[in-house]
């Protein structure tokens, strides 16, 4: 594949990874995530702090994602103690699990699966910022457009169907239709017995925490202008139901909420993930 100077990740990538840098610069200690890496491979001009999406408006919406972000970690370390050796990220977008963490890596194969000029911008990056490409990482690029099917693909990227894996899937599931979402909890509960699955959901815009409504409704209103709308929102109980139809032996809903608790309890500085906004379905085969 060429390296074509063109490529670029789409905004909510970079959006996402200067949030979780921003939060390591601004906000105090102790921070929830360490994690500036995103930002070095953004690489932004000079006063990207000052941009609107980085005012303190959208605080609430970096703790979301800082949340977000630990709590896939903290279940990824659980499950390489249980002895999981292979990490699937759908829709990885600038996530940095594989740079941070390498002395975890090691004991795992890692996965990350995203449209093909997302993984050929990130692969250059990668190379041009002197992080390389691990043995243990695997760009796995899917042309979700056409159709094409990230399980083929990720069988075809040495991923052994026969293991157990931790799959995650953070910030997509709006994007995609409620029958595409119901397709992907399918295809993962035939993984193999001991595997988890956790998937990100916005609930209903009506239900979301009042106080940043209004910025979720603005959110949505630039995601359908730049080609890529919210098509999905669920309640905790239809997620959980399609996810016991879909094949899965245990699930389980973690709330905005119970993320402000574990993460964020003894803050002084009132910085906390909004409530019934963007929360977790974790199952497990």
């Amino acid at each position: 594949m060429s390296s074509a100077p063109s490529a670029q990740p789409d905004n909510t990538a970079i959006r996402t990874a200067l949030w979780r840098a921003l939060h390591a610069q601004v906000d105090a200690a102790p921070h929830v995530l360490e994690d500036i890496v995103g930002l070095k491979l953004a690489a932004p001009e000079d006063g990207w702090q000052n941009q609107p999406d980085m005012s303190a408006f959208t605080r609430p919406f970096r703790a979301s994602i800082v949340a977000r972000a630990r709590f896939v970690e903290d279940l990824v370390l659980e499950r390489i103690a249980a002895g999981i050796t292979q990490y699937v990220i759908l829709g990885a977008g600038l996530d940095t699990f594989a740079q941070r963490r390498p002395e975890l890596c090691s004991k795992l194969q890692v996965f990350e699966i995203d449209q093909p000029e997302q993984q050929e911008w990130k692969r250059r990056r990668l190379v041009e910022s002197g992080f390389g490409i691990a043995p243990f990482l695997h760009l796995v690029p899917v042309d979700f457009e056409a159709n094409e099917s990230w399980w083929k693909k990720l069988c075809a990227a040495d991923f052994n169907p026969e293991r157990p894996a931790i799959v995650a899937s953070t910030g997509v599931s709006m994007y995609l239709t409620q029958e595409a979402v119901a397709a992907t909890l399918r295809q993962v509960a035939r993984l193999k017995s001991g595997s988890t699955l956790a998937m990100t959901f916005l609930l209903p815009i009506e239900r979301t925490d009042p106080e940043i409504r209004f910025g979720v409704e603005k959110a949505a209103q630039g995601a359908k202008a730049s080609g890529t709308p919210w098509l999905s929102f669920f309640m905790p109980e239809q997620i959980l139901s399609m996810a016991r139809d879909a094949g899965f032996r245990k699930v389980e809903h973690v709330s905005a909420l119970a993320l402000a608790q574990r993460y964020f309890q003894n803050r002084t500085d009132g910085l906390r993930p909004p409530r019934d906004s963007e929360e977790f379905l974790v199952a497990s085969t």
